[in-house]
């Protein structure tokens, strides 16, 4: 790929991300960006992520190959139209937004349908802003390009093979499929966590005994709920229709849940259906989730005892991926979660913790 210059409107998570994903993996480029938060642009220059900030859009972006539209979906239109000004006919004009609807059809308002490919990498964070971007947010993650019907056969395919060329998994979907796609399994998911936070929240105690035993299983299906409420309220309101639309069948789902229980039949073949779909995406033998080489293990609360397990498995030549701990002690599933490369290499650290006298628990 010959040397390519990248423009951003908006540095923050994703953003952010994706140039540092850039700058690890095409080192030569040259990268710009815009953002109303100075501190970003100037820290992303402390990191030599970008080459130069602008105070403001203007003929910088001109020279660009790409642009990505990386500012919250609210402030598309005014950026587009300052943009426009300035654009090549040759730059492939992009976004980051999880909502496309509304954007294709400010393109088409402002006739750049012949270079916008929209983007949406399906990756991220409860926690947001440039400080927290990262280049392997993006890896092996799924990015849903969107692009305009007058947008050329030779732009996707140079769109493809950047988003491939960062680590990226490339899967091309029309918009109103990618909304429809999204709103099921990314929107609905926050705000069913959001409104189950809500609803502990106000059945709680005066004293907060459910906020302060809230365990893993808990925390793990709520965490996203600490996700920024201005970029959620945005989306809820872009996406209104199809997430409208999908929240009043999960709301008759959950009444007929309700009844499940109520009259204590269909229970088990309710959850043996949601378990077998949710292996299968694991299972799957394409795609961003991969088969996992995990055990969880029991360790004393003492200290020395995570150090004591690197080093036994060190000293048998044995590679760790990744290692943390399991706070969710409900299931009985250890306390410590271990991460390995291979089956071989899982099967091996198995071995030798269990004749050690470890007890492992694996799925």
């Amino acid at each position: 790929m010959n040397t390519l210059t990248f423009g951003f409107i908006g540095l923050g998570l994703i953003g952010g991300s994706i140039a540092k994903a850039i700058r690890l993996h095409l080192p030569d480029a040259r990268l710009i960006a815009y953002d109303i938060n100075s501190a970003s642009l100037d820290l992303a220059k402390k990191e030599q992520v970008i080459d130069e900030s602008c105070p403001s859009i203007d003929g910088s972006f001109g020279d660009c190959d790409y642009i990505f539209l990386c500012a919250p979906v609210s402030h598309n239109a005014e950026n587009l139209l300052a943009l426009k000004a300035f654009l090549s006919p040759g730059t492939i004009l992009t976004d980051v937004g999880s909502v496309k609807t509304e954007i294709h059809l400010q393109i088409e308002k402002l006739q750049l349908q012949a270079q916008f490919i929209g983007g949406h990498p399906m990756a991220g964070s409860e926690r947001f802003g440039y400080q927290n971007a990262k280049a392997s947010l993006l890896e092996n993650a799924y990015y849903i390009l969107t692009p305009s019907e007058e947008v050329s056969a030779k732009k996707i395919s140079s769109y493809r093979t950047l988003v491939e060329t960062i680590g990226a998994i490339p899967l091309t979907l029309s918009y109103k499929e990618h909304d429809y796609v999204t709103a099921a399994i990314s929107h609905l998911p926050h705000v069913i966590a959001a409104s189950l936070v809500n609803l502990v929240k106000s059945c709680d105690s005066k004293d907060g005994v459910m906020k302060m035993i809230a365990a893993g299983g808990f925390k793990d299906i709520t965490r996203i709920a600490s996700s920024s409420p201005e970029m959620w309220q945005q989306i809820c309101l872009t996406n209104a229709e199809n997430i409208s639309s999908l929240l009043r069948t999960y709301i008759q789902s959950l009444n007929e849940l309700a009844d499940y229980i109520d009259d204590r039949k269909n229970l088990y073949s309710f959850f043996e259906t949601a378990r077998d779909y949710r292996e299968s995406f694991i299972s799957a033998p394409s795609g961003p989730i991969k088969a996992e080489y995990v055990f969880t293990v029991d360790i004393a609360d003492k200290p020395g005892a995570i150090a004591a397990i690197a080093s036994l498995l060190a000293m048998h030549d044995v590679s760790i991926k990744n290692i943390g701990i399991n706070h969710n002690r409900e299931l009985a599933e250890g306390a410590l979660r271990i991460e390995f490369y291979s089956q071989d290499t899982l099967s091996h650290a198995m071995e030798i913790m269990t004749e050690h006298g470890y007890k492992i628990h694996t799925r």
